[in-house]
């Protein structure tokens, strides 16, 4: 299974024409397709100065420094232009860079220069200006022309009221048709420039994403920080909860053995003390390793877990499960606790009156789908919820995007390998 399934994809699937024309996503992308032209051209003139010119220079030492500040003046545009993309199409690209040497000027020119991620953002900028001028005159022409026939009746009406102005328009059943077939070729135009985004989302996913072994390692990188953030967090409840607990019950059988011969009645107290602290100790252990992996899942599969957590929604959801078989323990645990993030998260945040669990089994893997019908709006930040459940994923290579337009709905995809 691929790693770069959904996360690097760009949410513009097909959808219908009232649909292509109300989805935020298509007007968003629309003024990029028509400025990546003018970015092209600036990265296009700054790099043919800036390269050719720290190349020959390179000769005495001034080339030098210079070559490293246009390599770093590349990847910050790269960086921007991820940023820029996120905002146009909501495609989701994480800086690919490998980790930077703590220390030394020679560990870090290397640690430049020897990153493939750092020629690609190159390659991606030379890209940028003629990918971005086909953008621009197939945007430019698609919606001049759209808006003279949508303003047909507008412009007819200024030619009967301002003399000949020589319109092809000839009377007022022609500037209607035009305008008809002004709103077939928004359509047209709407679906023309999702079309285009998909395409320009697709080569930057290739240059800017980072290659497959880069992701692999990136994703691999994300699911031991995982673990070992729930190892810590297992300590953590362990130490503060349970450990105590069983410390204070050897405390108190410790002082029930010392006064059992000459105080019956104190000690009678501290075995009953230790008996509720032995009680509440194991109330402690069971709640941990239900977070750990709950028993339901583990006895009954991911239907029955599932549709416990839909039953103790606030609202009412959907579970579909098809399965022919069960998956690996592992991705069903994954995809449980997936769908208790997101369930969670739209009960506090999203507003949503209804939802759907959706799980199926595709080729090698499993896909959960978690959707609500909420104000949208959700933004996966480092550190956050929704971050946490990608590196969930990432421990056997899964991926997760979120798709969440503002004014919803939300959608929260899984792809979750059953083959690591």
């Amino acid at each position: 299974m691929r790693t770069v399934a959904l996360k690097d994809r760009v949410p513009l699937g097909p959808m219908g024409p009232f649909g292509v024309l109300v989805d935020p996503m298509t007007w968003r992308a629309v003024p990029y397709l028509l400025v990546s032209a003018f970015f092209g051209l600036l990265w296009y003139a700054v790099l043919a100065l800036t390269v050719p010119g720290s190349l020959v220079l390179s000769v005495v030492w001034v080339g030098v420094p210079l070559a490293i500040a246009t390599v770093l003046l590349w990847r910050g545009g790269a960086r921007l232009e991820r940023r820029l993309l996120r905002l146009a199409f909501g495609l989701d690209l994480p800086d690919p860079y490998r980790p930077r040497p703590e220390r030394g000027v020679g560990a870090h020119i290397q640690w430049l220069m020897k990153d493939p991620a750092t020629w690609r953002d190159l390659g991606y900028l030379l890209m940028l200006l003629p990918l971005g001028a086909v953008e621009f005159m197939v945007s430019l022409g698609m919606w001049m022309g759209t808006g003279g026939l949508l303003l047909a009746p507008f412009l007819y009406g200024m030619e009967n009221a301002y003399g000949d102005g020589g319109y092809f328009i000839s009377d007022w059943t022609g500037a209607w048709v035009a305008a008809a077939f002004g709103l077939l070729l928004l359509v047209l135009s709407a679906y023309l420039a999702r079309g285009m985004a998909w395409l320009h989302a697709t080569l930057a996913t290739v240059l800017l994403g980072g290659g497959e072994e880069e992701r692999l390692r990136v994703s691999r990188a994300r699911g031991i920080d995982a673990a070992e953030t729930e190892r810590r967090r297992i300590e953590r409840d362990l130490h503060d909860g349970a450990q105590q607990r069983l410390l204070s019950v050897a405390v108190d059988l410790g002082r029930a053995q010392s006064k059992f011969d000459h105080d019956p009645e104190e000690v009678r107290e501290l075995i009953a003390q230790a008996y509720a602290g032995t009680k509440a100790a194991i109330a402690e252990l069971r709640n941990l390793a239900r977070g750990i992996h709950p028993a339901i899942l583990s006895d009954r599969g991911l239907d029955a877990a599932l549709s416990g957590l839909a039953a103790r929604a606030p609202i009412r959801v959907d579970v579909s499960v098809e399965l022919r078989e069960r998956p690996p323990a592992a991705v069903e645990s994954i995809a449980y606790f997936i769908v208790a993030e997101a369930l969670a998260n739209m009960a506090k945040h999203s507003g949503a009156t209804e939802a759907s669990v959706t799980v199926v089994r595709e080729q090698r893997g499993v896909i959960v789908d978690v959707w609500d019908n909420g104000i949208g709006g959700a933004i996966v930040t480092p550190g956050g919820g929704l971050s946490g459940l990608g590196d969930r994923a990432a421990t056997i290579d899964g991926v997760l995007v979120v798709h969440s337009p503002g004014g919803g709905p939300t959608l929260v995809r899984a792809e979750l390998p059953c083959e690591w």
